[in-house]
């Protein structure tokens, strides 16, 4: 028997670009020291009183516009009552999904192998995130810094098909998410995590609700390769329950965990349908009304997006659809193209050294494009050296390699190295000639329809150089005098 695959994915985003957290005036600033970025509000003290952070609410706002979704005519926030050693105050504050939250009922369009998917967004929602725990050999620490940052929650329709589907959505999230300013959306800080629901059902049935599996959840799978594997793995163990007879031929609805040493979902707990939380509205923060004006100026504030990029690169910087793809998925990469480019470099020029050197340079160091040195004025006049015949682009390589490891302008690593290419025809005429006196018995076997007749004569003429002469000047000169002796 054959099965269908359905994935909804619930994304967690902590919005990292404010400045203060959601409810405190505590900053929300990423930091390896613990418990550095907390107040009275974070840590549930006696008589605190929330606040609810504008700029978050915007943001939000601006990120369910984006989706499609329908916008609350009312705010206001819920407590959402469970214990757990991360929630100080004993409850979570949250929004009412998938009722009156910032965003209801929304889509997605993404790209995934070349062909466009729709996902149907359920609801995204704001609250506040908890704090993080860790967990050592005989004891469990806890840093509050986490504790108040905002958080965006977004919880899908289960439209995904496969475990690459359900990455390229990931990806095409995170984009949208850096795009809007909203969030760097690193992994590696713990502004991304992903609880992922699975569920695998009989091809041959129609795609409805009553004919889904069991759904498994898999909670707080933090990176995206994760996710894949996550899915992969799941799919795999649910196909052999129904096939076994495992669990009575059914697959049980559980929780379980992702566990990366052994590549497989770890049993967590039974799940029912509903957890009563026992919900109710948050008194201290009074409802408040969004009004259209301030709605309407929050959409003409959105920004251009990736996709939106990448078909402006194509039409109006003849850029391939490949490269553009590039270009547009990290958005500090694709401003450092932007930036270069208006400083009039050609785009062309620009998206090969940004997509060629650069990213391979990232890659291997391991870094982000801030921990990148070279600026976009450095890149724009290393490429005028060679454009200008200065330098050569074997040349313009070592130089690049040179500024990122001496922590120096280009123009001043060609002068201490000695660079500069030597364009000066008489000077480039006097070697030639040199060579061609030099090398009377290889002159006389010279070719004119042999292509790589120069070849020695040229590599003579960059020897004696060191490298220096214009090999297009010495080209040309070269061939012109050695079929004149040959006529």
């Amino acid at each position: 028997m054959g099965y269908k695959v359905k994935v909804g994915l619930e994304m967690h985003c902590e919005i990292s670009e404010t400045n203060t957290k959601v409810f405190s005036s505590a900053r929300n600033s990423y930091s390896v020291v613990p418990n550095e970025n907390i107040s009275p509000v974070d840590m549930a003290f006696p008589g605190i009183l929330p606040v609810v952070n504008k700029e978050a609410v915007r943001m939000s706002l601006m990120a369910s516009m984006v989706l499609n979704c329908k916008q609350p005519k009312y705010m206001y926030f819920l407590r959402k009552n469970y214990y757990y050693p991360d929630l100080p105050k004993g409850y979570q504050l949250t929004q009412n999904p998938p009722y009156e939250t910032v965003g209801m009922m929304g889509y997605v369009d993404f790209e995934c192998d070349g062909e466009e998917k729709r996902v149907r967004i359920d609801n995204i929602h704001l609250e506040e995130d908890a704090a993080s725990l860790d967990h050592l050999y005989d004891v469990s620490t806890i840093d509050y810094n986490r504790a108040g940052v905002p958080l965006l929650e977004l919880v899908t329709m289960p439209d995904i098909a496969s475990a690459d589907e359900a990455v390229a959505f990931l990806e095409h999230m995170r984009s949208v998410y850096q795009y809007l300013g909203i969030s760097e959306a690193d992994s590696k800080k713990g502004q991304i995590r992903c609880d992922v629901n699975i569920s695998i059902m009989d091809e041959t049935l129609e795609d409805i609700p009553a004919n889904w599996g069991t759904k498994v959840e898999i909670k707080n799978v933090n990176s995206f390769g994760g996710v894949r594997d996550a899915i992969n793995y799941e799919v795999k163990r649910q196909t052999k329950c129904k096939e076994e007879g495992t669990y009575d031929t059914e697959v049980e609805q559980e929780t379980r965990r992702w566990d990366e040493e052994s590549g497989t979902t770890i049993r967590m707990r039974s799940k029912v349908d509903a957890i009563d939380y026992k919900y109710f509205v948050e008194p201290n923060i009074p409802k408040f009304k969004l009004s259209e004006d301030w709605l309407e100026e929050i959409k003409k504030s959105i920004p251009e997006l990736a996709y939106d990029r990448k078909k402006r690169y194509i039409k109006e910087y003849g850029l391939s659809e490949y490269d553009s793809d590039i270009l547009v998925k990290e958005k500090k990469v694709s401003d450092f193209f932007e930036d270069t480019v208006k400083l009039g470099t050609d785009p062309k020029e620009a998206c090969n050294w940004v997509n060629g050197m650069i990213l391979s340079y990232l890659n291997y160091n391991l870094i982000t494009m801030d921990e990148f040195f070279m600026t976009p004025d450095m890149l724009h006049d290393l490429i005028k050296l060679i454009d200008d015949k200065t330098i050569s682009s074997k040349q313009g390589k070592e130089v690049f390699a040179k500024v990122l490891e001496q922590k120096k302008e280009p123009m001043q690593i060609v002068k201490d190295e000695g660079m500069m290419q030597i364009t000066d025809s008489s000077s480039i005429e006097s070697i030639v000639d040199e060579v061609i006196s030099e090398n009377p018995n290889v002159v006389e076997s010279y070719d004119p329809a042999n292509p790589k007749a120069l070849d020695f004569f040229i590599g003579q003429v960059m020897k004696k150089t060191r490298g220096k002469a214009n090999p297009t000047m010495a080209y040309n000169m070269m061939k012109e005098k050695l079929d004149n002796l040959k006529k």
